[in-house]
């Protein structure tokens, strides 16, 4: 059975963790989208309320997760805004992405912050597989409003 052992990214994983992300934003044919580079991802790494945990099947990297702590207005506290879940083809259905679930959870724990994150729509296997770990998944639009297009309402 392959071991696989999940650890706190560190400024050093910064083009392992950039490959990933590539790579997830391929598949979702979002590639377009990615700016941040291995170096913004190195200042990134370093800092405290960002934590990225990266799994290790036997080895070889298979996957991470993203976070972010951030106030959360509505409770007067803080939640842990989960960005990125993905797990490598060759690694899936294998109990990765539950492991990583399960170790942010660990990270979240002490202080018991809800963890919260987006899924697309279409997303019907990231549906079942959050809901198998008894998540509540509520529908709601993302919106975002880029520089390019508020800057031109700010000039006027």
């Amino acid at each position: 059975m392959p071991s696989t052992e999940i650890r706190r990214a560190i400024p050093a994983d910064a083009e392992t963790v950039v490959t990933m992300l590539q790579e997830l934003a391929g598949y979702q044919d979002q590639l377009a989208y990615v700016t941040a580079s291995a170096e913004d991802w190195r200042g990134f790494l370093g800092r405290s309320e960002v934590i990225v945990l990266i799994a290790e099947v036997d080895g070889a990297v298979a996957g991470y997760v993203s976070s972010l702590r951030r106030p959360y207005l509505w409770v007067g506290g803080d939640q842990l805004a989960l960005d990125d879940l993905y797990v490598r083809e060759q690694f899936r259905d294998a109990g990765v992405g539950r492991a990583l679930m399960i170790e942010l959870a660990r990270h979240a724990l002490p202080d018991r912050l809800t963890i919260g994150w987006g899924l697309r729509l279409e997303n019907e296997a990231g549906y079942r597989f959050y809901q198998r770990l008894g998540a509540t998944l509520n529908t709601k639009t993302a919106a975002s409003w880029s520089p390019d297009v508020y800057e031109k309402l700010v000039g006027d």
